[in-house]
Formats: C-alpha cells, structure tokens, sequence
C-alpha cells in the first residue's frame, strides 16, 4: 500500500466519521427547534466533494507524496479540529440555525467569520497538490468556489434575516 493510498485512506476515514457527528448534529439541533437553510444546494455541495475525494483515489493513490504540502494538510487538520471542537454540537455540513442563538465568535470565529470554509478550500487546494495534481486542485477549488459562493450567501441571508450576522458599515 502507498503512503498516497494511506494519506486517502485516512482522509476518507475522517469525512465519514464527520458525516456521521455531522448527521447525529443535525438531528439534535432539528430536535430543538433549529430550522435548515439552503438544502437545496446542499447535494451539490456534497456532490463536489465526493467527486473531489473520488478524483484523488483514482488518479492519486499510487501518486508519489509531496512532504511539504502533506505538512500543510496536517495543520489544516488540526484547524478543523479547531472549528468542530468550537462549535461542538452546532457543528455540521449543513446551514442549520437554532432560532435565539447566538453566534459563536470564540475559537477561530474569533478571527474568521468563516473558518470551516476557508479550510476546506484550503484542503480542496492541498491535497491534490500533495499528490501532485495540479488540475484536479485547479477544478475542484473552482468548483467548492461555486458552491462556497452560494452557500455563504445562504447562510448571511439567513442569519441577517434573524439579526444574528454582525452589521457592516
């Protein structure tokens, strides 16, 4: 087994996992009282990163391994772990607001409006570039950017809509 087919073997581990709290999340948050916006553009947003996941398994798994974007990678990890520890139950993939909460604005929101994004367009960039493949980082950073693009907007609508999105001048 190549340490590519490890590195994505790995990584395929830890999205299901998140699916998994992502879907546990969901029901609890649904439960009481949350509402879900933008499901209808969330199978794209899951479509992109399969696809993104499927992509690296066929062309990158026997791949030789770029030692220094995988580094980058690592970090990124631990941001994400960062975010979902930060958010803890309110973590999912979905847009998923729980009327009367407020926003959470500790841990890395304390710097970023939208941390788990910038992440993941990271990831979507490192990876593939990690496995040397330029063009597969190239189309799937363009098309999480669709995606990023109408999901934030989504996501601000909403929650400018439930006075929770800090004004802008």
């Amino acid at each position: 087994m190549s340490l590519a087919s490890i590195i994505l073997a790995l990584v395929t581990l830890q999205r299901l996992g998140e699916l998994v709290l992502a879907h546990a999340n969901t029901r609890n948050l649904k439960a009481r009282g949350a509402i879900e916006v933008g499901a209808s553009h969330y199978p794209f947003v899951v479509a992109v990163h399969a696809a993104w996941l499927i992509t690296l398994w066929i062309f990158g798994c026997l791949q030789p391994v770029n030692l220094p974007a995988l580094a980058v990678f690592v970090v990124l990890q631990g941001l994400r772990v960062w975010i979902i520890a930060t958010l803890g139950s309110r973590w999912t993939t979905r847009i998923i607001v729980l009327p009367g909460e407020p926003l959470i604005v500790s841990g890395p929101y304390r710097y970023l409006a939208h941390p788990n994004y910038a992440v993941v367009a990271a990831e979507i960039a490192i990876l593939p570039l990690a496995l040397h493949l330029p063009i597969t980082a190239l189309i799937f950073t363009l098309l999480n950017g669709v995606a990023l693009f109408i999901r934030i907007r989504a996501e601000v609508r909403v929650l400018s809509e439930a006075g929770t999105w800090p004004a802008t001048s």
